[in-house]
């Protein structure tokens, strides 16, 4: 394989999997760790990606947001371990909200066993799966529709938001960047909604896949210190931990 032919599928590979080792790369391509470095410093030479330690993740335009349905799909089974950890959170009698979002939407499949939840949401497919679980009293906010999202934004959903206090918020995130300290999101509306249930609610738990850490999106949602819990899958860096636990962040790591 020619050099140039390489680096295309090294781009390729990361933009599947957002981010990648330099030994998941030298057996994919079955060359060289020193080869896939050299490989890596060229596309950061090119701004098509961000060398990390022993890794690269893939640079995108900080307002590229991925459709809610191709996000779906990706990272399920972590996805899914998230949610099965996410639910222990949770006791009967609370009032909970479920951000819009492709993992907050897992998290949905394992409420079928509580009948004395109060869950607010603003999206309107986490709705459609809470309309068939029973004994459960669900609140819609109103707004404007993001169809990237399937979201409920803006004034009239802020408007609701604010009538309402929360024991518990369980929040998504396209970007979590340990040296801002910041969680982030492509859209301005979005983030201002993020913020406000944040602010709403006595716990804060952020529920996250690997991929989001280290990306900075648009739109900042807040700080990494107004975050209560964080649940995530075991493919972040070795120093997640640490460095959340600066930011008085209690993280739980589950097993993929």
């Amino acid at each position: 394989m020619f050099m140039e032919e390489r680096k295309a599928q090294i781009l390729e590979y990361l933009r599947h999997m957002s981010r990648a080792s330099v030994y998941d790369l030298s057996q994919q391509f079955n060359v060289s760790e020193s080869t896939i470095r050299r490989d890596l410093k060229e596309l950061e030479e090119t701004n098509n990606i961000k060398r990390t330690h022993g890794g690269a993740i893939l640079l995108q335009p900080v307002s590229y947001e991925a459709s809610i349905g191709d996000r779906k799909k990706d990272y399920i089974a972590e996805k899914q371990a998230i949610a099965k950890k996410a639910v222990e959170f949770i006791n009967p009698g609370d009032a909970i909200l479920l951000d819009s979002g492709t993992t907050t939407y897992e998290l949905v499949k394992e409420l079928k066993t509580f009948s004395n939840l109060s869950i607010v949401t603003n999206s309107i497919i986490i709705m459609q799966e809470l309309a068939d679980i029973p004994g459960l009293d669900v609140m819609l906010l109103g707004g404007n529709l993001r169809r990237e999202t399937s979201a409920l934004v803006g004034p009239f959903a802020e408007q609701s938001l604010n009538m309402i206090r929360i024991d518990k918020a369980f929040i998504g995130t396209n970007g979590l960047d340990l040296k801002e300290g910041i969680i982030t999101t492509p859209n301005l509306t979005e983030a201002r909604i993020k913020r406000m249930m944040i602010t709403n609610s006595r716990q804060t738990i952020l529920l996250t896949d690997h991929s989001k850490v280290g990306k900075v999106n648009f739109a900042k949602v807040a700080d990494l210190s107004d975050i209560d819990f964080c649940i995530v899958g075991d493919q972040v860096p070795d120093h997640f931990e640490e460095e959340m636990n600066r930011y008085h962040v209690n993280v739980h790591i589950v097993e993929v």
